[in-house]
């Protein structure tokens, strides 16, 4: 099987990224954005997507996180874009529920090439740590937008905005390995009956 690798630069005037994933990976990350909780959000992507990540972001926070957030989400959809490739074999849906206590978060996805974000997250605070909760949005409309995926993000449930953004982020890691995964019934297959995606 060709290796699904890729990585890709991406420089403005409000920030510098770099992103490198391995879609066949273990779920080892290396993450450097500056703020600490995305860190740990984006950790919990590869953990539970078994996808090898590498970010590394220089951002205009003297501001605030919006830029780096949004742009990080930008690179790493080009970045998966670029490793899925022509989706030939590709399961191409994917979707989990993910509890953490009280919280619980679906994640539903569709590397269909129409991109879109349709998103429902009532968080209890508008700040975890340094991070600021409607950047939530920002991140996976930047991601959508540029892995070409429609994407369904709901919280069912979640008295705690750690909780809440956790599952949100846990539950997207588990619904990209589903959908990443190659079928086994249908390698070399485009998943579609337009015969393209």
């Amino acid at each position: 099987m060709t290796q699904r690798i890729a990585e890709v630069q991406r420089n403005t005037k409000e920030t510098q990224i770099r992103a490198r994933v391995n879609l066949d990976g273990t779920g080892v990350a290396k993450l450097a954005t500056g703020i600490g909780f995305f860190d740990h959000m984006l950790d919990q992507v590869a953990r539970h997507g078994l996808i090898d990540i590498e970010i590394d972001a220089q951002g205009d926070l003297h501001i605030d996180g919006h830029h780096t957030v949004e742009d990080v989400g930008i690179t790493l959809g080009l970045a998966v874009a670029k490793a899925v490739g022509d989706k030939a074999g590709l399961t191409r849906y994917g979707h989990a529920y993910v509890p953490l206590d009280e919280a619980l978060s679906r994640v539903v996805i569709d590397f269909s090439g129409r991109p879109g974000l349709h998103m429902e997250v009532p968080f209890k605070s508008g700040m975890v740590g340094g991070f600021d909760t409607q950047l939530t949005y920002e991140f996976f409309q930047g991601f959508a937008n540029h892995a070409l995926a429609t994407l369904h993000i709901d919280n069912l449930k979640g008295a705690n905005a750690h909780h809440q953004c956790e599952t949100v982020f846990k539950a997207f890691g588990r619904a990209l390995r589903m959908a990443l995964a190659i079928d086994a019934r249908s390698v070399g297959v485009i998943p579609s009956t337009k015969g393209t995606l």
